[in-house]
Formats: structure tokens, C-alpha cells, sequence
């Protein structure tokens, strides 16, 4: 379990533990699975105050010039089918009228992603 992994992972010269330590204990052990992201992925380290404020500030550039939302649980729920239109929006209505349940609404008039999306 990774968890039990990490707690016997020594911090790093910069005082963090680091993924790929985890991953190489993984990779050593002959349990390591890996899959490559393909396009739209993006990998961020926000160890630092700094590297988190640029992830953060790409997350919001992404969702206003895409006009997507990054990670919706409830909008990927309803791309693989976990969940239909109807239960969408109900998700957001339980969200007032924030900007967030606009999105539901608008993602549940359009329907699901199609595949090449997925």
C-alpha cells in the first residue's frame, strides 16, 4: 500500500518525499503499472508555495479560456456514465446559483463527452 510505502521513504535534500522514490519502490518490487497520459494531462510539482500558486494559476487559465472545469467529480460522472442527466442536475441545483452548478446545468444540456474525449 502506498501509504506504507511513504512512511519509510526518507525525505528528500529539498525536505519532501518525492513520488518517484515511491514509484521506484514500485518499479523494484515488480508492481509498478505504468500508463502514459496522453494529450491534456499536465503534471505539476507543488512542494513549494511558488510551484503550487503555478499550478493553480494554469488550472484557472485552463478553465477561463477553455471554458471547462478541471476535475469536475460530477461532470466525469456523467461522461462514463455513472451518472444521467437527470441526477447532473440535480448535483446542481443542490449548488444554489453558484458559476459551479451554471456549469452542471450547461454540461447536462450538452450531454455526455463523446468518446474521443474519454
Amino acid at each position: 500500500m502506498v501509504v506504507d510505502i511513504a512512511s519509510k521513504i526518507a525525505p528528500s535534500p529539498r525536505g519532501e518525499l518525492e513520488i518517484t522514490d515511491v514509484n521506484r519502490v514500485y518499479l523494484e518490487s515488480g508492481a509498478l503499472d505504468v500508463k502514459l497520459f496522453g494529450r491534456g494531462f499536465a503534471w505539476f510539482d507543488t512542494g513549494t508555495y511558488d510551484s503550487l500558486h503555478e499550478a493553480s494559476a494554469f488550472v484557472r487559465m485552463m478553465e477561463l479560456r477553455q471554458g471547462i472545469k478541471v476535475m469536475a467529480p460530477e461532470e466525469i460522472a456523467f461522461d462514463l456514465g455513472y451518472i444521467d442527466t437527470t441526477q447532473l442536475r440535480r448535483c446542481a441545483e443542490k449548488l444554489g446559483k453558484s458559476g459551479y452548478a451554471t456549469y452542471l446545468h450547461r454540461r447536462a444540456a450538452e450531454g455526455p463527452a463523446t468518446a474521443a474525449f474519454r
